[in-house]
């Protein structure tokens, strides 16, 4: 089955439509599927639903998705550096759905397992156990009942990813802190289109190396990266 494909737009060709529900990589502006990302914005794609740490900042990542208003609902973290993001949230133009970072991190790892959902503490007392089912376990230190909450697991229509190496059957090693949110973003969805620094011979990757295996991944492409720095600081010399 071919998995290379030559473009973010020949990669995603028959993939979009609107009103889907898109998992995408990175944390902050570290390990971004920025091609794939710009051309779901040139194809005009709206009313997306993404699952996603956060949205980069005005200009970069999913943060041009919002400026053309394409988004509908973010799933995530932090609204971080983007100014956009956070306007459209309190003026009601957007849709957010606040995830603690591991919830969030293990929602996504869960659907792409099979798992619907499981219990977690995290978030209990909080606004964000609001609605959802509570159940005692004897997790405590002598045994004692501890309340938990029930998270589902995130099902995403397609997962767009960035990964640093891949081979043609889609084995992925993520360089550094790029190895974020993108492994677990990537098993989420039904399709996964992943975008590469540098695409190897099949074999040449060390199997104790690989971080996803291509079982995951259905296409790549290579391309050039940005690599932007999101809060440079620099002493005086």
């Amino acid at each position: 089955m071919k998995k290379v494909y030559g473009s973010a737009a020949e990669a995603l060709d028959g993939l979009l439509f609107d009103g889907m529900f898109i998992a995408s990589g990175g944390f902050g502006l570290c390990g971004l599927p920025e091609l794939l990302l710009q051309a779901i914005k040139d194809a005009g794609t709206k009313d997306l639903t993404f699952a996603s740490n956060n949205a980069g900042v005005d200009d970069f990542g999913i943060g041009i998705l919002l400026q053309t208003k394409q988004v509908k609902k973010m799933i995530s973290s932090y609204v971080g550096e983007n100014a956009e993001f956070m306007r459209q949230y309190l003026s009601g133009e957007l849709e957010l759905e606040f995830n603690p970072q591991g919830t969030l991190a293990e929602r996504l790892r869960s659907g792409g397992c099979g798992i619907p959902g499981f219990y977690t503490k995290t978030g209990v007392g909080t606004v964000i156990a609001d609605g959802k089912e509570h159940k005692d376990f004897p997790t405590g230190p002598g045994g004692e009942d501890e309340t938990y909450i029930l998270e589902t697991g995130l099902f995403a229509d397609l997962a767009v990813v960035k990964a640093w190496k891949a081979d043609a059957t889609g084995n992925l090693v993520f360089r550094k802190t790029a190895r974020n949110f993108n492994p677990p973003a990537a098993m989420s969805g039904k399709i996964c289109v992943v975008e590469v620094e540098e695409i190897v011979p099949t074999g040449s990757l060390d199997p104790d190396h690989i971080h996803l295996p291509g079982i995951y991944v259905h296409r790549i492409i290579q391309g050039d990266h940005e690599k932007r720095i999101e809060q440079r600081t620099v002493r005086s010399a």
